[in-house]
């Protein structure tokens, strides 16, 4: 790992960092990852292996990207998200090659979400504080707080609590406290 002079972050030698890109400190950033100029990402964050970050995407701090993670303009990450390895995000509803007319649609994924490996955020789409999203879940809509998600389309199977229990399956909202340590959903 290699530190640029004058900052408080590590990157890998074969990272790409561009100038205007914004990191935090304590941020480590590892092989062959690409942050562009106008990304933004917190402090005490981990990026892996081959991510990429866009410019005008928002990373918070506190947040892990595993490998192979592309995070593209529009999208947001709140603190202390879980991206796992090979989540997909869009950020246009109506692709097309060679088109210069494209819309960027933000995508919001809201503090402490956890995202499964490989799946896929639509645009438009906010995840809600605490959610989970199941690995290979395609999500086509809002999940709200607390959810845990899954399926294609992903759909509402379940609670998740702030430390990252399950709570309960089921769409009725627990209302016992966590097995785990105890907390309620308010």
């Amino acid at each position: 790992m290699n530190k640029p002079m004058a900052s408080e972050y590590r990157s890998h030698e074969t990272a790409i960092v561009e100038p205007d890109a914004q990191i935090g400190p304590n941020t480590t950033i590892w092989h062959h990852a690409h942050l562009r100029s106008g990304a933004r990402v917190g402090a005490d964050c981990m990026l892996g292996k081959n991510v990429y970050v866009d410019n005008g995407a928002v990373i918070g701090d506190r947040c892990r990207l595993q490998n192979n993670v592309s995070v593209y303009a529009g999208v947001e990450l709140e603190s202390d998200v879980f991206v796992g390895p090979s989540v997909v995000f869009t950020n246009d509803r109506v692709p097309r090659a060679g088109s210069a007319d494209w819309t960027v649609v933000p995508t919001l994924v809201r503090q402490g979400a956890s995202l499964g490996a490989n799946s896929t955020i639509l645009c438009g789409i906010t995840v809600g504080q605490y959610a989970t999203v199941g690995a290979g879940a395609v999500v086509t809509r809002d999940v709200d707080d607390h959810w845990l998600v899954a399926g294609n389309p992903a759909r509402h199977i379940g609670w998740m609590c702030t430390c990252g229990s399950v709570m309960g399956h089921g769409t009725e909202k627990p209302t016992s406290g966590c097995a785990s340590c105890g907390q309620t959903l308010s």
